[in-house]
């Protein structure tokens, strides 16, 4: 397969829930992959322009270099090079959501009813209309995607999570694998190098969507029983559905919000999250690593997959560049997450700082023959390369 180009939709793993499409409908999903590709190295030349034109003149107006990224905002918007990058990137994510919905909706209910015969009769999917979709996601449609992870267009809904699944190949350029999982491959991978002896018996999910990350984790240690959380109704009964169709029976899907479970103290031996801090408001980021300290045994193991935070050597520019999508992609949350020290954010939960770890996790990617390009320029924030941080408790 040509490294130029991002594999062609067609080569996503395939299960009873994905949605059907056309001829045209994959062809969209091809050109926008394709599209999103291209903008990584059209980004590139942001920082020429940032380097050659607005900080020069920047520095001839105010006598002085740009020092926050507010300014650096207000500076670039103005440069037509960021202007073309920054509103092509906008418009490929308004493009994938109009190409999903316009695919599931059509089908939406074909799609829950596929759902209600996989989930009929099974204890492992466990829903609570009582539970309240916290305000913060209620706020926001995440990713642009209208009505973002939880709103129902008809009873029993599964179409958010349908088109979550359908399109984020077209984000992601095709680098996190068949069954979009190569976080949860990743942590997966490192756990079993790092832990060889680590044989847990109960694993909490916390953030599952519809549980693509969580279920590589399931096939690692199938002897575990895996609960899978999230306030989504309709990510739950797709998620469900979906591990069912894969032949999945040991992880329980449950609607719960993070910050305020049912479960006993120290009932988990590993609590994992893949991508959800960053989607989380304010001070629920506390509340819910309070939780975790909680629920975690003593001896036990937590891990989160974040986006990169900042750092004391990284540039202004860059910091800037890895707010985009905290300005311009419905992630108002992204920019929180980036700030946070980690490790002040455990210790604060009753974590002891010396078991802190932070590592670098890459998704492991079965879609491309050989894997991801390592050459692909940095996309500040859509490349398959995450910060992972955690402890074992004490």
């Amino acid at each position: 397969m040509a490294k130029n180009l991002t594999p062609v939709w067609n080569k996503i793993a395939k299960h009873a829930m994905l949605p059907e499409t056309t001829h045209d409908e994959r062809a969209r999903y091809n050109f926008l992959s394709n599209l999103n590709k291209h903008l990584a190295h059209v980004a590139q030349g942001n920082k020429t322009a940032y380097e050659n034109r607005v900080e020069p003149n920047f520095k001839k107006e105010h006598n002085r270099s740009i020092e926050t990224k507010e300014e650096l905002q207000n500076a670039i918007s103005s440069d037509s090079h960021y202007q073309i990058w920054s509103s092509l990137r906008r418009s490929t994510m308004e493009m994938r959501q109009q190409a999903g919905r316009s695919i599931v909706l059509r089908q939406a209910e074909e799609l829950r009813d596929k759902a209600e015969k996989l989930n009929k009769g099974k204890s492992t999917l466990v829903l609570n209309p009582d539970v309240k979709v916290p305000e913060y996601l209620m706020a926001v449609d995440n990713h642009i995607m209208p009505g973002s992870y939880h709103t129902e267009l008809i009873q029993g809904d599964v179409t958010p999570a349908a088109n979550y699944d359908s399109g984020i190949f077209v984000t992601t350029a095709g680098t996190i694998g068949r069954y979009s999982d190569g976080g949860g491959k990743a942590i997966t991978t490192w756990v079993r190098q790092n832990y060889p002896d680590f044989k847990p018996k109960r694993i909490l999910d916390i953030g599952c969507g519809m549980g693509h990350n969580v279920l590589p984790i399931a096939k690692a240690f199938p002897d575990a029983e895996i609960i899978a959380i999230d306030t989504g109704a309709p990510m739950l009964r797709y998620g469900h559905a979906r591990a069912v169709d894969l032949g999945y029976n040991n992880v329980t899907f449950m609607q719960m919000d993070a910050a305020k479970t049912i479960f006993e103290d120290e009932s988990f031996d590993w609590i994992q999250s893949t991508m959800f801090f960053h989607e989380t408001g304010g001070k629920s980021i506390y509340k819910i690593m309070n939780e975790v300290h909680r629920l975690l045994k003593p001896g036990g193991l937590t891990l989160h997959i974040e986006q990169p935070q900042y750092t004391d050597d990284m540039s202004l520019f860059e910091k800037f560049m890895r707010d985009w999508d905290a300005l311009n992609n419905s992630e108002p949350y992204w920019s929180k997450m980036h700030d946070i020290d980690p490790a002040e954010l455990m210790e604060s939960s009753g974590f002891r700082r010396e078991d802190f770890m932070q590592i670098g996790a890459k998704a492991e990617n079965d879609l491309i023959e050989g894997g991801n390009d390592e050459n692909e320029p940095e996309d500040y924030g859509r490349a398959p390369i995450w910060n992972v941080f955690g402890a074992v408790k004490n």
